[in-house]
């Protein structure tokens, strides 16, 4: 069995790894008070996992470009590859896109920010307005996140435990052959 190449693999964990790092940093902010280090800590961990992952999925995507999918054995049909196509496509445009707008954001809001402990530029003057108005875009767009990570799970784990194809295995570190 053919699999990804292992730069594409490792890119697919390791991203999985830091969204499920920014998700759960945003997501338990509330659980520290506001203005406290734990809750800095947390934000700018959410900040910094999410340029990560805009590189990383542009890495991605010149990976895609540069090596060609293995075929899944035993080949399905069209329509599966269809919504493949289209799932893949959707997780792309997302998880490039939220960190674009978190970064947008973070610099016309015209406050201190960090990324990797390091203090980001800010737009002087700021127009808050249109922070606002972009972390809203965010905030409304991040919960589909939730939804296209489940249904790739869940299609995975269909190919391999119910159809029993190769579509989960070829991303999965291990041997490959050549």
């Amino acid at each position: 069995m053919k699999k990804f190449a292992p730069s594409q693999i490792t890119l697919h964990w390791l991203v999985f790894i830091l969204v499920v790092i920014a998700y759960a940093m945003i997501e338990l902010r509330g659980f520290a008070g506001r203005g406290t280090p734990l809750r800095a800590i947390m934000i700018a961990t959410h900040f910094s996992c999410g340029f990560t992952i805009l590189l990383l999925m542009l890495a991605r995507l010149f990976l895609r470009h540069r090596h060609p999918s293995p075929a899944i054995e035993p080949p399905p049909p069209l329509w599966q590859v269809a919504l493949a196509k289209i799932m893949h496509a959707l997780i792309y445009l997302l998880f490039i896109g939220l960190p674009i707008l978190g970064l947008i954001s973070r610099y016309y809001d015209g406050q201190h920010w960090v990324l990797f402990g390091l203090s980001m530029p800010v737009a002087d003057p700021s127009d808050e307005d249109f922070a606002y108005e972009v972390i809203d875009w965010h905030k409304t767009l991040a919960p589909l996140g939730y939804w296209l990570i489940g249904l790739h799970a869940a299609a995975a784990l269909f190919h391999h435990y119910v159809i029993k194809d190769s579509t989960l295995l070829r991303m999965m570190p291990g041997k490959r052959e050549k």
